[in-house]
């Protein structure tokens, strides 16, 4: 099967895909990219975990009190609404897609999800959205524990210092004090917390493919990733 005839027969089957990675190794916009050519749902898992995170923060809930971040998970409406400028995160009716990204959003994500409960919460959220295949949903451990049965699980890397290439090209225009280094050191912490944490730690699930970005350009790990989507269709056609 090649070309549009296997992409038609995947939006026709649909399956599941199952993004994993650390953070800036470009999970968000491959996988909006990956849904966009299939016509499949995008479902970015680390966005939900950024809204809560800034509730808490704008509620004062500290990172040690689980019992009240998980109470805060369980009552917060966190929709992903497909727009014509991308995706957009409502929290509780309000747009938080911008705000989610704060650099004290960022810094306070990682200890937020690691909650066992909360994570819970979440979890049985991103599991009914892909109730009806058709979904791919990056994070960090959707492979391992959200979704193990998914057709599809990709581990997407790079280096330390690409990652902090690529955000500080992001965010160099709105926190022109924050510095390469400084990332470096950001994100070096956020995989130790991430592989380190109890619950659900970043790791590659054992049949998942992974990828080296560093060297690649987007449109060449989209076309990876669906090269796996219609060879993963064959099999089952099998």
């Amino acid at each position: 099967m090649k070309g549009s005839t296997a992409l038609n027969h995947l939006k026709a089957s649909k399956i599941n895909v199952a993004i994993d990675g650390p953070a800036g190794a470009g999970k968000s916009t491959v996988a909006r990219m990956v849904a966009e050519r299939l016509g499949y749902v995008y479902v970015d898992t680390g966005a939900m975990y950024r809204a809560v995170t800034l509730k808490a923060l704008r509620e004062g809930v500290p990172d040690d009190e689980r019992e009240r971040l998980t109470a805060l998970a369980e009552k917060t409406d966190i929709r992903l609404v497909v727009h014509p400028d991308g995706q957009r995160v409502m929290m509780d009716g309000e747009d938080v897609t911008e705000q989610i990204r704060s650099a004290e959003v960022t810094s306070r994500v990682s200890a937020v999800a690691a909650v066992p409960a909360l994570r819970s919460v979440l979890v049985a959220l991103q599991r009914a959205m892909a109730e009806d295949k058709g979904v791919v949903m990056d994070g960090r451990d959707i492979g391992t524990n959200v979704l193990p049965q998914a057709e599809v699980k990709v581990f997407l890397t790079a280096s330390v210092r690409v990652r902090a290439e690529r955000r500080w090209k992001e965010i160099k225009g709105k926190q022109p004090g924050v510095t390469l280094e400084s990332l470096m050191d950001a994100i070096e912490k956020r995989d130790r917390s991430d592989s380190e944490r109890e619950t659900s730690p970043l790791r590659r699930a054992d049949d998942a493919v992974e990828i080296d970005t560093s060297n690649l350009h987007i449109d060449e790990v989209v076309d990876r990733i669906l090269a796996l989507c219609r060879t993963s269709l064959g099999g089952r056609a099998r």
